[in-house]
């Protein structure tokens, strides 16, 4: 038998992959601290629905407490305020000669290899939309853009043989040799869809938004300028151009927020999983550990980030029941934009 596929963190985005990779044929083994979760997978009942994918699928599946074993490859696929503890949790059960590869959203990356060594860490980029909804139920709501890639650059045979296995997830996974230029630009595009979590709009109405364009397109590039700091040049994906708020080209700015306007116009998913997290199941986002690595660069940097600083603050208040989700809270991020 085939050594298997660790994912460790079996919720929207590492249930879906690890689904998918088990229906292609690959042992898979699923890591989750939801007893449930973990339960329904084992008896062959997690189920991928929605209008990318339909199918029930299954495989070995234990909380982290019962993982036995070492393993050459494991998917991290928590929430990034979680990263850390994960790690230390899933370091006993790495080989030597093995690495954790972050689907997650943020710079999560720098965490992991702080914990496991740069040598046994790859970075990923995902930007497809799933929703875990409840034990064994995952909505796969639209595909997206997926990029692995070697923290140095390098392309290794590990790196090719990953690629090959994520390419069985999502056929246009991409190879790079700048992984990081996607983890900057999606903390650019991120931060939009953080913004948006603050009202009940959907992404899409959000962006479309004349009100708040001029806050959009003023934290878009508050966070690449950060970028630019770092000496890292952010890459597209699915419509997001962030050379052009990188410019100021106003109307290339224009088609990039037409263009991702019409790629979340075209998702299942309307709103953010932040958004998620606040209004339905009331429970702390990771949105200050998505933007924490963004704002210590800052920091080092000598960079203000008053647009990043009150949007981590208003979604504080909103997790701590201090404000609510609604015009007004995004009308105060807009309020900073307008100040400069």
């Amino acid at each position: 038998m085939a050594e298997p596929v660790v994912i460790w963190g079996a919720g929207a985005i590492g249930g879906t992959i690890g689904a998918f990779l088990r229906r292609a044929g690959h042992e898979v083994m699923f890591v989750d601290v939801v007893p449930e979760h973990v339960a329904a997978i084992a008896a062959g009942r997690l189920r991928i629905e929605g209008p990318a994918a339909s199918f029930t699928t299954g495989g070995p599946a234990f909380l982290p407490g019962k993982v036995q074993g070492r393993y050459r490859l494991i998917i991290l696929a928590v929430k990034a305020h979680h990263t850390t503890a994960a790690t230390r949790a899933l370091l006993p059960h790495l080989a030597e000669d093995g690495a954790v590869v972050s689907c997650q959203n943020g710079l999560n990356e720098l965490t992991i290899a702080d914990i496991v060594g740069r040598s046994r860490t790859i970075g990923a980029f995902v930007n497809f939309y799933a929703d875990y909804l409840e034990p064994g139920r995952i909505s796969y709501a639209k595909r997206g853009a997926v990029v692995v890639g070697e923290l140095d650059g390098a392309r290794t045979p590990r790196l090719a043989a990953l690629h090959g296995l994520l390419r069985d997830f999502e056929p246009d996974a991409i190879l790079s040799g700048n992984v990081f230029g996607y983890l900057w630009g999606k903390a650019g595009y991120g931060a939009i869809l953080k913004a948006s979590a603050l009202t009940d709009d959907t992404i899409a109405d959000f962006i479309a938004s004349p009100a708040r364009r001029p806050m959009i397109v003023a934290l878009v590039r508050e966070i690449l300028a950060v970028a630019a700091a770092e000496g890292v040049t952010p890459l597209g994906f699915d419509g997001f151009d962030p050379q052009a708020f990188l410019k100021g080209d106003a109307a290339a700015i224009e088609l990039s927020m037409g263009r991702m306007e019409s790629f979340n116009r075209g998702s299942a998913k309307p709103r953010s999983g932040i958004w998620r997290d606040l209004a339905v199941r009331k429970r702390p986002t990771d949105v200050a550990a998505q933007l924490a690595p963004v704002r210590a660069a800052a920091r080092r940097h000598g960079l203000r980030m008053p647009l990043a600083d009150e949007l981590v603050a208003l979604v504080g208040e909103i997790e701590r029941g201090t404000r609510v989700i609604g015009d007004e809270a995004a009308d105060a991020l807009c309020a900073v934009a307008a100040r400069g």
